[in-house]
């Protein structure tokens, strides 16, 4: 692809590293514009690690090889698969029967998979699986958030710094645009300024509760929002 393999060995794996870091860069920005924890640099180290085994694994220990000796470039992309669930499963929390950071957990899942792929010279793959993750992220997924049988069981999990008054003001966004909230658990977390609440909500109202969402997370001392589907708890 663009003529990749007529490039010198290490201007190829510059050029794998260089396009692994764009297309990983792209992908968190997906979770940051969203608000989630893992970001830009979470995905960005994933994908450019991955990345950095596979060259390793397929150029670095090509001059080892010999009649006696040979070498399985596979080996090390196929460890990454493995050992890339460790981090995913770092960003799942579970509180009472909600569970929250699976889309994370996925996206930092193909985000090493844009790195073996990049790493391997695989570009148009790397591409095309972006281009379907934001394809998933903003077209399928609102579309799906419109179906009624859906939206009947969304509940909101919000993350805010404690002692500021932050639920007083999120009661207040939902009331102003006409939803009804109930407090479904609450539990605390720790956060950088100290001590965080995390808890799940039930807003009852018109759907979309995009505006609603937006608002919340405009609010000072709200660090994340997040919204789940009960039926996918079972």
């Amino acid at each position: 692809m663009f003529g990749f393999t007529e490039l010198s060995p290490i201007t190829q794996q510059l050029l794998s590293l260089t396009i692994c870091f764009i297309l990983c860069s792209l992908l968190g920005v997906e979770r940051h514009v969203h608000h989630k924890n893992a970001g830009v640099k979470t995905h960005v180290l994933v994908g450019v690690g991955a990345c950095l085994f596979t060259l390793v694994s397929a150029y670095g220990f090509a001059h080892l090889e010999s009649a006696t000796i040979s070498t399985d470039p596979a080996r090390i992309a196929a460890q990454i698969v493995s050992g890339i669930g460790f981090i995913g499963a770092g960003v799942i929390f579970v509180n009472n029967d909600t569970v929250r950071g699976l889309t994370t957990a996925a996206t930092v899942w193909l985000s090493a998979a844009l790195g073996v792929a990049c790493g391997a010279g695989m570009f148009h793959l790397a591409i095309f699986a972006l281009v379907l993750h934001y394809l998933a992220i903003f077209v399928v997924g609102p579309v799906l958030n419109r179906l009624p049988h859906i939206n009947r069981n969304i509940h909101t999990i919000i993350e805010y710094e404690s002692g500021y008054g932050v639920m007083r003001q999120i009661l207040s966004v939902a009331s102003a645009q006409g939803y009804k909230a109930a407090v479904t658990s609450t539990s605390q977390i720790e956060t950088e300024e100290g001590t965080g609440t995390r808890v799940v909500m039930k807003f009852e109202g018109p759907y979309p509760q995009t505006e609603l969402i937006n608002a919340i997370t405009t609010i000072s001392r709200v660090n994340a929002v997040d919204q789940v589907d009960r039926n996918d708890l079972d």
